[in-house]
């Protein structure tokens, strides 16, 4: 390349574009599309169709004669800038919200950024199916994947696209109507690092986590995002989901499309209710014997899908409270997290007496370990409620009022010792 060329490297890292990374992909596409401008220059007549031989001009309006003599005098000037001009304004990215994300030419040229396998025959895809599946995974899916399958379905009248392998984290099928090149079906994965995503996603962020009670100095970490649209549906729906940490807690922030709908994260100290902190250390005393467990951590989960609000505590030795308040009412489970030991089985026959044990367990015996927890937790008398047993959920029965909804739901081991109760919620 001549120095003019470089020279137009360092225009576009100056000003905006300073903190915006440029790498050689970028520079390749913007001397892509320059050569395509200077032939179309010269041999283009009219609109071209997407996918021939470049991208279809953009509209212009029309101008009165007076503004186009003055706009031809100027186009000496213009030509003289070269190729210095032609490529740092192709390179100007599109804004969002404060933030460069994605350059000019594929905003205008999707289909150039489409990513094929050297062996793959595109023959099927028309140039409108190729600029479908170019938009679907640059909009909904926030990168292109790689196609490794193009696939003709004529039962059903479809054209089957696949990018990436099944057995990856990176994954996307999509199915297009074969005579219109509409999408019909659409199912996507893909991941990114959190850098990567959306500044949209991103401003949001400091003030979702407030808006729980949680601290907003949580950095992002990573991110996945799922996009499926099924037979019927106008248009794909993308779930985003990113994680957060800093060295003392962690946050969860779910997106359905631009929309955060559910957010998770570790409390502030002083934003921990005393009242719901003095209960729970009232329930881990009546389900353990300690009294005045330390609190080890508190977070809170707001989910506005399933229409549940839930606050969790964990105490020192593996203790935990959680309080939901949903749709169907409150929740409410005290639990021992040291249950998750193993039992030590031999043999098929030990399991199976194993088994046989917790399914027959005395009820007598349940009653007399689960009645005087409960009445210390919820001031109940436990003897008006049925119990239930279920032979596919063993070491787990439920205990019900049959003249209300209310139930209790009971874990409990082969010896009769409370593992954990849930009253609602279930």
């Amino acid at each position: 390349m001549t120095h003019k060329d470089k020279q137009w490297e360092k225009e576009i890292r100056k000003g905006p574009f300073a903190s915006s990374p440029f790498t050689e992909d970028h520079k390749r596409k913007v001397l892509q599309q320059v050569e395509w401008m200077k032939k179309s220059e010269v041999g283009s007549k009219g609109d071209r169709s997407e996918g021939s031989s470049g991208p279809s001009r953009p509209f212009r309006p029309q101008v009165n004669n007076a503004s186009h003599k003055r706009r031809s005098k100027r186009r000496p000037l213009v030509a003289g800038t070269g190729t210095l001009v032609i490529a740092a304004g192709l390179l100007l990215w599109i804004w969002d919200d404060g933030q460069l994300v994605k350059p000019v030419i594929e905003q205008v040229y999707p289909t150039a950024a489409l990513q094929l396998s050297d062996d793959l025959s595109t023959n099927l895809l028309t140039d409108k199916m190729k600029r479908n599946v170019a938009v679907t995974m640059r909009d909904d899916l926030g990168k292109q994947l790689k196609i490794t399958k193009v696939e003709d379905l004529p039962v059903s009248g479809r054209i089957y696209v696949e990018a990436g392998k099944e057995s990856e984290k990176e994954y996307a099928q999509i199915w297009l109507d074969a005579a219109t090149g509409n999408l019909r079906e659409v199912q996507m994965r893909g991941e990114m690092l959190a850098s990567e995503l959306e500044h949209r996603y991103l401003r949001q962020v400091p003030s979702l986590l407030q808006s729980i009670g949680s601290t907003p100095t949580l950095k992002p970490v990573s991110v996945q995002r799922y996009v499926s649209m099924k037979q019927g549906e106008l248009e794909p729906i993308s779930h985003t989901t990113l994680w957060l940490k800093n060295e003392s807690g962690y946050g969860e922030i779910v997106w359905q499309q631009d929309k955060a709908v559910s957010i998770t994260g570790d409390l502030r100290l002083d934003e921990v209710s005393q009242v719901a902190l003095a209960d729970a250390k009232k329930a881990i005393e009546a389900l353990s014997g300690k009294a005045n467990l330390d609190l080890v951590r508190a977070s809170r989960s707001k989910d506005d899908e399933l229409g549940k609000d839930t606050v969790f505590f964990s105490f020192k030795d593996n203790y935990f409270v959680q309080m939901t308040e949903g749709k169907e009412g409150l929740g409410y489970t005290v639990g021992d997290a040291n249950y998750y030991e193993q039992q030590e089985i031999g043999n098929i026959e030990e399991m199976e007496a194993y088994h046989e044990k917790l399914y027959n367990i005395d009820e007598s015996l349940l009653r007399e370990k689960v009645g005087p927890i409960v009445k210390k937790i919820f001031n109940i008398d436990f003897e008006d409620y049925k119990l239930h047993r279920n032979a596919e959920q063993l070491g787990i029965v439920t205990f019900e009022l049959e003249s209300s909804t209310d139930v209790f739901q009971v874990e409990y081991r082969e010896d009769g010792r409370i593992r954990m109760i849930t009253r609602g919620e279930l």
